[in-house]
């Protein structure tokens, strides 16, 4: 079995690492936010339930317009959240519990409050201040026209226009305005970053819109060719690599730089890049000379369909080969539906339009979402590769869909003219005891409301129960470790429809059956499976690992 908890450089590979948000896992101080203190109060529950990492999203200070990924710091702590001798003892806990530590890494933009920014709005135009960002005069007799058509991801264009009359880009939020890594002094603080966390204990990054950072900013800057074409509409319209400012060639520049620094290290930091691009040019972020690794989201995009899936796998893991990376599985993080409702939907629904009906067009069954969510994750975990678990998938939570309108934080309800409630639902803080304000998270409410059915979802609810969904992560994760072997499989010939079935390592196989009909059990040892096998039968919906 590989030893994860070792020096070993290669650790990540097939490692189960764990998404911590953490404003939403555990609040020590009972002020309704999650906290660091809170976060090594509950290392124990990850080390129990089995991964091999934690990844921490953002815990630097912000004012929280994009959830922390607006950061004023990126050298230190959030003071809501602790301090760096927090951080330290988090890193600590973890270490000693043998759980590796990644961070989150947001490149692409500032906060607003950020220092340099700041100083860029006193300094006027023209400033070497305003060009660590990016800066422009508008269109238009006296400049009141956004310099191009981009537009924000959150809605509206992606300028905001200052008092003296120039414009600055924000791809994001107006609070989080882009960087330009043109310029040399953005990439040095960045290496100086980077060393910093390495140097305080962490294991890894995990590179926030890794693709964007490289933006063709020489004059004039040109247009997407429609103002409510949005960038990733607008990908198959530009020659690979030559977008404006999406995976642009030029961003592998700044992650081969970055691999210097992380290689320096002893076992080396590993990375992750966030990139929303298509697989062939994904598999550039993930070789061995830049971050190493990319997430799959063909993978947390596809249907339960039998047939889909098992295309995606079989180009997710030719791709990494291609890029001498290991592939990553992931089904829910902190901006999806969760997939145990997600993967309920019928095909074809639109994700914000069931959001803002509040769950209700259509309902979503929890029971049959649930069963679909622990078959999809026994798939995901007999796959090749590294899986990525979000912090609550492992108690089987839905997505709080009904969350009230005057509850919402998300700025995408703002930005979009309340057309998209966002990505709360997924955020709720976790519950951890049956009762309670906040069913154990905190000493008072938390930030965010949980329904009432929490309290069945919860740790207290479901440690030591015989078949509950934390009873049944917890074994799968610790045969995953056992029955680990290379990183091929062979899919198994003449299935029944709507089923999935492949071979792992020594033999041990995988069975999924996403058909609507039951389906013999093959023959084999049943090591584990998503739902009880009746009358040596695979039910609907059901995934089987046989030795």
């Amino acid at each position: 079995m590989p030893d994860l908890s070792s020096r070993d450089p290669n650790w990540w590979r097939q490692a189960v690492i764990y998404q911590v948000y953490p404003r939403s896992f555990a609040d020590a101080d009972g002020d309704g936010l999650g906290d660091l203190k809170g976060l090594t109060q509950r290392l124990n529950h990850l080390a129990a339930l089995g991964v091999d990492a934690l990844w921490l999203s953002p815990f630097y200070p912000s004012e929280l317009a994009d959830g922390g990924y607006d950061v004023g710091d990126y050298r230190d702590v959030d003071p809501r959240l602790g301090t760096l001798d927090d951080f330290d003892a988090m890193v600590e806990e973890a270490h000693r519990l043998g759980l590796k530590v990644m961070v989150d890494i947001v490149p692409n933009h500032t906060s607003h409050q950020h220092v340099w920014f700041q100083e860029a709005l006193r300094a006027g135009p023209g400033s070497a201040a305003r060009d660590r960002y990016v800066f422009r005069d508008g269109h238009g007799a006296n400049g009141e026209l956004p310099p191009t058509d981009w537009q924000s991801v959150f809605g509206g264009s992606a300028w905001r226009r200052l008092p003296d009359g120039q414009w600055y880009l924000h791809l994001f939020t107006p609070e989080q305005p882009d960087l330009n890594w043109d310029n040399e002094e953005v990439r040095a603080d960045f290496r100086t970053t980077l060393r910093f966390w390495s140097d305080r204990g962490v294991d890894g990054f995990r590179v926030d819109v890794a693709h964007a950072l490289a933006k063709d900013l020489s004059e004039p800057l040109r247009d997407l060719g429609a103002p409510e074409l949005s960038a990733e509409d607008a990908l198959p319209h530009f020659a690979p690599g030559t977008h404006p400012f999406y995976d642009r060639d030029e961003v592998h520049e700044i992650y081969r730089d970055w691999r210097k620094i992380l290689d320096a290290y002893i076992p080396p930091r590993m990375a992750v890049a966030e990139a929303w691009v298509p697989g062939a040019r994904r598999a550039r972020y993930a070789r061995p000379d830049e971050l190493g690794q990319a997430f799959n989201f063909e993978y947390l995009q596809a249907g339960w369909d039998a047939g889909e899936l098992k295309q995606v796998i079989s180009d997710s893991l030719a791709t990494a080969r291609a890029a001498g990376a290991s592939a990553t599985w992931v089904l829910s993080n902190h901006d999806v539906v969760r997939h145990a409702s997600r993967l309920m939907l019928p095909p074809g629904t639109d994700p914000d339009a069931w959001l803002l009906s509040d769950g209700t067009a259509p309902v979503v069954d929890e029971s049959a979402g649930l069963r679909r969510a622990r078959a999809a994750t026994l798939l995901m975990l007999a796959l090749p590769g590294s899986s990525y678990v979000y912090q609550g998938e492992e108690l089987g939570l839905p997505e709080v869909a009904d969350l009230p309108a005057e509850v919402l934080q998300d700025p995408i309800w703002e930005q979009t003219g309340h057309t998209s409630k966002g990505r709360d639902g997924c955020r709720v803080p976790l519950p951890w005891t049956t009762s309670g304000p906040s069913y154990g998270f905190g000493a008072g409410a938390a930030w965010l409301p949980q329904p009432a059915s929490f309290a069945s979802y919860a740790v207290e609810a479901q440690d030591g129960v015989e078949g509950s969904t934390l009873e049944l992560y917890r074994r799968a994760l610790r045969l995953r470790r056992k029955l680990l072997e290379g990183e091929e499989l062979t899919w198994v010939a003449d299935t029944p429809p709507g089923v999935l079935a492949f071979a792992r390592g020594d033999g041990w196989r995988c069975v999924a059956n996403l058909s609507d009909t039951a389906i013999a059990l093959p023959p084999g040892e049943v090591r584990l499976s998503s739902a009880p096998i009746e009358d040596g039968r695979i039910g609907p919906d059901t995934t089987v690992w046989l030795a």
